[in-house]
């Protein structure tokens, strides 16, 4: 089977290969969509990793590494695949690990954040079998956490984290490992939804769109041929079926930072009790 025609655009080209922008046309964004709460936002980094690798019929697993801003989680999957231009997860065979604290709060010794990924790929090893260690790539994709984090800084705890993975037996690249913007990172969240509920591959119309609530910030995306402006507007090509999709990122709207800021305005003493 021929691998899905993925459009390439500069701006996503370096991670995101099967993800461009472009202006859309008309229709009603609100039409199909229905806003939903997703949580599982580290099934669309594996079918990320998995329409990529499905090009090669040499690497039936994949490992990723979602650094959020409460925590690391490293997911191991195998495809059984492709179907539609549609990756099929073995959903049998995914294995999961999670380690507290996240990458953001690494600040005062960036140095060290690698360090806690040793953990994770020592979990990875013993569930991908050795002989596919080498063809097995392993991707690190954080989010809104380390976007908040001032650029030196994140690049310092990225480094650490990509000597760490360099020397693991599996397949990495330096570029494979960094922030993701929050507007792919919807795009994504939309994949992983869409795929669950079985209508990634078919007609656009029929998609659902999501609200995915993070711990540092939220996203909204959805089926939409209005025109868009293009930091808003993505184009996802899928086997034969082109989505255009508006994705916007409200940093600083996740739930940890929500609580947060509730905290720490109950706590002001300019917080008057009223009768």
């Amino acid at each position: 089977m021929d691998a899905p025609k993925l459009p390439i655009r500069p701006s996503s080209a370096r991670f995101f290969p099967f993800i461009s922008r472009s202006p859309a046309s008309t229709h009603n964004p609100y039409r199909r969509g229905i806003w939903i709460s997703v949580c599982f936002l580290s099934v669309a980094f594996l079918l990320v990793c998995l329409v990529v690798s499905s090009r090669s019929s040499t690497s039936r697993f994949g490992i990723v590494i979602d650094a959020g801003s409460s925590g690391t989680r490293i997911h191991i999957f195998s495809s059984k695949g492709v179907r539609g231009g549609v990756p099929l997860l073995d959903l049998k065979s995914m294995a999961v690990m999670r380690k507290t604290p996240g990458l953001s709060s690494y600040l005062g010794d960036p140095e060290l954040s690698g360090e806690s990924l040793v953990e994770l790929l020592e979990f990875a090893k013993e569930k991908v079998p050795m002989d596919w260690h080498k063809v097995t790539e392993v991707r690190l994709m954080a989010t809104a956490g380390l976007r908040m984090v001032e650029v030196g800084l994140r690049e310092r705890i990225l480094e650490s984290c990509r000597r760490v993975l360099r020397l693991s037996s599996f397949q990495f690249k330096d570029d494979w490992a960094t922030v993701i913007p929050g507007s792919d990172e919807g795009v994504y969240a939309w994949v992983a939804a869409n795929y669950a509920l079985g209508t990634l591959g078919g007609d656009p119309e029929n998609t659902t769109g999501i609200l995915e609530l993070g711990g540092a910030s939220a996203q909204v995306t959805f089926v939409s041929n209005e025109a868009l402006p293009p930091e808003f507007s993505h184009v996802l090509t899928l086997g034969n079926t082109t989505y255009k999709l508006y994705s916007n990122s409200f940093l600083h709207f996740g739930q940890n930072v929500a609580h947060e800021s509730l905290q720490k305005m109950l706590n002001s003493s300019d917080l008057k009790s009223c009768k």
